[in-house]
């Protein structure tokens, strides 16, 4: 069933990328892929969007391989059909980068996905709460802002409504 969301509110959805692998130890950062967990734990997650009506209607996604795949599994599961944006700034997102990206949303997206890295997930989520809250691999936090365009948007203002992470999810048969 499909939750109600008010007109009045934008939903900003971020996500921390799945479990990766670090099988290849010659391997960058930047490539490292999805390891066989977070190959489960990435489609779980777009499904809880989609049961939760959820559906982004913007996925944006850090350029790190494990990010893309991330948003890639989420987007599959969910039904989503939109584009993924890349973009290069959400890989060891600061603060100053995470506001950017935001105040560079397109105005008519009402919903929209971030996925990105740690520790610039929990940093923005303390930043808006004054509280820490745990963003362990594809853990997703959804947020509900005020109507506004995204380039005004106050971000300090934004409400975190849920947390989910998949190891609180009831395991799927």
């Amino acid at each position: 069933m499909a939750a109600f969301r008010p007109p009045d509110q934008r939903t900003l959805i971020v996500m921390r990328h799945a479990k990766s692998s670090w099988d290849n130890p010659g391997q960058s950062d930047h490539e490292r892929p999805l390891n066989e967990r977070g190959r489960r734990d990435a489609p779980r997650m777009g499904r809880l969007l989609e049961q939760r009506g959820l559906l982004p209607t913007l996925i944006v996604s850090s350029t790190a391989t494990r990010a893309r795949e991330t948003a890639k599994a989420v987007a599959h599961a969910a039904g989503y059909s939109g584009q993924i944006v890349l973009e290069p700034r959400l890989y060891h997102a600061t603060r100053g980068d995470w506001d950017a990206v935001l105040h560079g949303l397109p105005s008519d997206q009402q919903r929209v996905l971030c996925v990105g890295h740690n520790p610039g997930l929990e940093d923005l989520l303390r930043r808006w709460t004054g509280e820490s809250i745990a963003m362990p691999t594809a853990a997703v936090a959804v947020c509900e802002l005020p109507q506004l365009p995204w380039k005004e948007m106050d971000l300090n203002s934004a409400t975190v409504e849920a947390v989910h992470r998949p190891k609180e999810l009831e395991e799927e048969g």
